[in-house]
């Protein structure tokens, strides 16, 4: 008995579609339309739009247009998809489709689709889909996937995957993945990802992850992760995880583990940390700063305060703290001193 009335519905708007021009009431662009009128203000029905110029009012459809340029000219005002409504250059205002929303260029205002809101270019405003909201173009708002959210180009707002949050440029804002959140280039504001935080380039803001957080270049900011921090050249600001490592790491570190070739700042590693490695190289090895661990180890200079159970470095300018410390460049007899070591060359 419920199918009736969308049957019947369905079934007027094929027979109207059937006319070329529609029919319009009192007057061909105005009142109360039916079929492919391709200017109309009011309230208009029609089964699928083809070539539509302007349509201001509330606009329902029911299916889309296999054809891509035929989803022309733009809907302002109410679009209504029973089930779907996508057949449209553009959508400016309100629209909902009980199973998708969308458009071939722009949609703006707010918007909801029972699995999806989509477009080819641009996205901005509030938007829902069941399982998904994304475009060709920026997406901006606020935006609620059940699966993910994401666009081709550049995400700015709040946005809230069931699965992930992504861009393919830059991810601006408050995002929140269940997996994870991810851009091909950078990532900055507060960002949360069930799994992992990443960028191509760039990570900066607040980022946290129960597995890791991650970028090409560089990671700044306050990051927090279950497993790792890292990042192809810095890490910067403060970085918590069980371990943390990069090229250059400035800033506080607190992980079992951690490292880089040049570090800076104040790292509390309770297991391991290096700077360097046991390799003849003409970049040497630097850390500035303090270092608080169960074993500190510095393949080159160190040039600040070691504390730990062993402390191990090639030079020293500054002091060592532990159990065992060993300064290799010092003269024969003061390399390995207990309970303290500086430079004595």
């Amino acid at each position: 008995m419920r199918k009736r009335p969308i049957l019947s519905f369905v079934a007027l708007l094929t027979f109207t579609a059937s006319f070329s021009q529609g029919l319009g009431l009192p007057a061909k662009e105005v009142g109360i339309g039916f079929g492919n009128l391709p200017r109309f203000t009011g309230i208009r029905f029609n089964f699928k739009d083809r070539d539509a110029i302007a349509i201001t009012g509330i606009n329902v459809t029911s299916w889309i247009q296999k054809n891509d340029d035929a989803m022309t000219g733009t809907v302002t005002g109410v679009s209504l998809g029973v089930p779907m409504a996508a057949s449209n250059g553009s959508l400016h205002g309100v629209g909902v489709g009980i199973l998708a929303l969308g458009a071939q260029r722009n949609i703006y205002g707010i918007n909801a689709g029972g699995l999806a809101v989509g477009s080819g270019g641009n996205i901005r405003g509030i938007n829902v889909g069941g399982l998904g909201v994304g475009c060709g173009g920026n997406l901006m708002g606020i935006n609620v996937g059940g699966l993910g959210a994401g666009s081709g180009a550049r995400v700015t707002g709040i946005n809230v995957g069931g699965l992930g949050v992504g861009a393919g440029t830059s991810l601006f804002g408050l995002n929140v993945g269940g997996l994870g959140v991810g851009s091909g280039e950078r990532v900055s504001g507060i960002n949360v990802g069930g799994l992992g935080v990443g960028a191509g380039e760039k990570v900066s803001g607040l980022s946290v992850a129960i597995i890791g957080v991650g970028a090409g270049e560089n990671v700044g900011g306050i990051n927090i992760a279950g497993v790792g921090i890292g990042a192809g050249k810095s890490v910067s600001g403060l970085s918590i995880a069980a371990a943390v490592g990069s090229p250059t790491l400035r800033g506080m570190a607190i992980a079992l583990a951690a490292g880089g070739n040049n570090v800076s700042g104040f790292m509390i590693v309770p297991g391991y940390f290096r700077v360097g490695d046991n390799k003849n190289s003409d970049d040497t090895p630097t850390m500035k700063g303090v270092s608080i661990g169960v074993f500190n180890q510095v393949f080159g200079h160190h040039n600040g305060v070691s504390i730990g159970v062993v402390n191990w470095t090639r030079s020293q300018r500054g002091l060592q703290l532990g159990l065992v410390n060993i300064v290799k460049n010092n003269p024969p007899g003061l390399r390995i001193l207990p309970i303290f070591n500086a430079s004595f060359k």
